[in-house]
């Protein structure tokens, strides 16, 4: 849930401070990208030299650098930021934000930021008890901000009992926890292919398709960022996937993929078939390598299964299942009658005529057709840009 993300963690005037490190640490290896903001104060209990090292990032304290008079803006950085964690917050960084204050640089990207902003508070039990700390918690979760609660335990003035920042494993899965129940595809399954297949002639060689896998593995990683929990069924490719969890099949043949897809296949809400599947196959395979001869070789071929077609025959009520047509000519009449032939809730067509379209290509040019035989037809994308629209589609399609 944090991968990739950019955070802005702000850190103040506390003895909690030190867990920022540890913090940091966790926030890195979840694959986020972190600037972290110290207040003044803070750099009393732990050095912005430790911060930096760990974050990778120079550490802010000030407005501005004094040796080179480069301006910190905290407007760009409360713009850059998918989420703000202030973790420790004082309970005098609290009264600031509830109330607007902005006599830092910490507080001026809180006022500026436009992302979600999560507050662990840090304090004495006495200060946390008090009625006008309670009240500025209340004022801050009015705004809408997300407070990761306190926990129990020794408190630095030697009392125990409410206060003492959550540990910085608590945070963590509690950002990634809000994150996932807040995601249009959460606890929704779903099935992709990617990448050609491979038909065996002998054992070096096989029939194939020039397909890289791109467009599925970019589909794939769209919804796993949106939430659902994904299979990618992948035929020959060398496509890694940028989102964890996802879970991999790996295939060679029509038949293989075929196999693979059936096993998934009604256990998920959604389908979505972007492999480039053989349409045939050789009738005998060689057990070993073919000799090269004087005379011209022969392969006899037939038919492989149509993988779509039978997940359509398949389709249960409420199931979605998409296909893709990379046309050469007829493009709109060929891509509607495989729609209507497989039983399709939605078609993506797109052509070879169409520069920077196809197999190997960053990019792609594509026309959504539904069931309804109503077209929207975009731009020409980067894959990863395109797969958002073909998954934002989906997820219209399950809320409806």
């Amino acid at each position: 849930m944090l991968q990739n993300k950019k955070i802005v963690l702000g850190v103040c005037g506390s003895i909690a401070a030190y867990k920022a490190a540890s913090l940091v640490r966790l926030l890195i290896k979840a694959g986020a990208e972190v600037q972290v903001v110290m207040t003044p104060d803070a750099t009393g209990f732990i050095t912005p030299l430790t911060l930096s090292t760990l974050s990778k990032k120079p550490v802010l304290v000030e407005y501005s650098n004094t040796e080179t008079g480069e301006w910190n803006n905290h407007v760009e950085l409360g713009l850059w930021a998918d989420l703000l964690l202030i973790a420790p917050v004082s309970a005098n960084t609290l009264a600031k934000m509830a109330s607007g204050q902005s006599d830092n640089l910490l507080t001026a990207v809180y006022l500026s930021a436009k992302c979600p902003v999560y507050f662990a508070p840090a304090m004495d039990l006495d200060m946390w008890k008090h009625p006008a700390t309670q009240q500025n918690i209340q004022q801050l979760q009015g705004y809408g901000n997300i407070m990761v609660p306190p926990g129990n335990g020794e408190l630095a003035s030697g009392l125990y009992g409410e206060g003492r920042m959550a540990e910085p494993e608590e945070i963590v899965s509690f950002l990634t926890d809000d994150i996932k129940k807040k995601l249009p595809l959460v606890n929704q399954k779903i099935l992709v292919t990617a990448g050609p297949t491979h038909e065996a002639i002998d054992p070096v060689r096989f029939i194939g398709n020039h397909s890289s896998g791109k467009m599925g593995f970019a589909i794939a990683d769209q919804f796993a960022f949106m939430g659902a929990e994904v299979v990618l069924v992948t035929g020959p490719t060398s496509q890694t996937s940028q989102q964890r969890g996802i879970k991999r099949i790996d295939v060679t043949s029509a038949a293989d993929m075929l196999g693979a897809c059936l096993q998934y296949y009604k256990g998920v809400k959604a389908c979505v078939m972007s492999a480039a599947v053989a349409d045939f196959t050789p009738v005998n395979v060689s057990a070993q390598k073919i000799k090269k001869q004087d005379n011209d070789l022969n392969i006899e071929l037939k038919k492989t299964t149509d993988i779509l077609k039978t997940l359509g025959e398949q389709k249960q009520k409420g199931q979605i299942l998409v296909g893709f047509a990379l046309e050469t000519n007829d493009e709109e009449k060929n891509a509607i009658d495989k729609l209507q032939r497989k039983n399709l809730d939605f078609i993506v067509l797109n052509s070879l005529n169409d520069e920077g379209a196809g197999f190997k290509t960053d990019t792609n040019k594509i026309t959504i057709i539904d069931h309804k035989l109503q077209k929207t037809t975009f731009e020409l994308k980067d894959k990863d840009e395109v797969a958002k629209d073909i998954c934002y589609k989906v997820a219209e399609l399950i809320k409806a």
